[in-house]
């Protein structure tokens, strides 16, 4: 192992016991900003970011290269992702978080000065400009798609898993719930009696929502007594919504559900499940209202 490598991996190390393991976050949470920061070191190794005019070192001890570099190196990055890799707007947002914790735990370690906030990248305004919702009628296809399938399935197995992947995308398009909260979600977390749903959050903070659909309502009562059928003893035995083998649901394995939908919806432009989330859900209701003032 190179000195930079090693200098990295320590740093990244010291970062993941503060930021996640201190915080009580979760495996995924750690898995995600360690990816993230081995990507960003990377990137600095194969730019050789000292030719590229920046000052910023491999090694973040040395004090002298000071924050300006960092910052620039970091937004310069940010552009690179922006722009060559063509990731969505919320990933460019989530490492940008990320990132700026990272800056954050080494200042507190003393090892640079306190830091300004990072600047998005400078092509991300534009991109969020010029991106494009799923519509409301995209949606209802969506959904529809979901509908039809659980009315012609002839099994009653294939049956139950429709409807909790009915269940945990409407979650996803009404209620703003993050994929990794949705997937924390524990069957005590739901009181069938008021339709309030407790979410758990990142930092260990709970908030409460109500599900307002009496029909999303019935739907999820209804997965609660079929996910009877899924569940196995041992660490995933309370979990909401349970893979075919009772154990837990990974975030790949819902994207793979959406994308599924999606094709069969006949949308032809990518979306991911975090597109039936808040921006999704204002683009719908915005063209609802525009329909009825029509």
């Amino acid at each position: 192992m190179t000195d930079v490598a090693a200098d990295s991996k320590r740093l990244i190390d010291g970062f993941i016991r503060s930021r996640v393991v201190g915080q009580g976050l979760d495996r995924r949470t750690e898995k995600a900003y360690r990816l993230d920061l081995e990507h960003f070191y990377i990137w600095i190794e194969g730019k050789k970011i000292k030719d590229a005019g920046l000052v910023c070192s491999s090694k973040l001890t040395e004090k002298e290269t000071g924050n300006h570099g960092w910052e620039e190196c970091i937004e310069a990055y940010l552009d690179y992702l922006t722009a060559e890799k063509n990731l969505s707007v919320s990933t460019v947002c989530r490492k940008t978080r990320v990132l700026g914790y990272y800056l954050s735990y080494l200042s507190g370690q003393g090892m640079i000065a306190p830091c300004r906030s990072l600047r998005p990248a400078r092509r991300l305004e534009k991109k969020q400009s010029n991106q494009v919702l799923l519509s409301k009628k995209e949606a209802e296809a969506f959904f529809a798609a979901m509908d039809r399938e659980y009315q012609d399935l002839d099994s009653e197995f294939r049956r139950r898993i429709c409807l909790r992947d009915m269940v945990m995308m409407e979650f996803l398009f009404y209620h703003k719930i993050d994929i990794s909260e949705l997937l924390r979600l524990d069957v005590t977390d739901y009181n069938s009696q008021t339709g309030i749903l407790t979410i758990r959050r990142k930092h260990g903070e709970a908030s409460m929502i109500c599900l307002f659909s009496q029909e999303l309502r019935r739907k999820t009562g209804l997965w609660l007594e079929e996910r009877i059928h899924f569940r196995r003893q041992g660490e995933y035995w309370g979990r909401m919504f349970l893979s075919k083998l009772g154990k837990s649901l990974s975030m790949e394995m819902v994207i793979q559900i959406f994308d599924k939908y999606r094709k069969l919806a006949g949308i032809e432009r990518k979306f991911t499940p975090k597109d039936l989330k808040e921006g999704s859900m204002k683009q719908y209701a915005r063209e609802l209202v525009m329909e009825r003032c029509n």
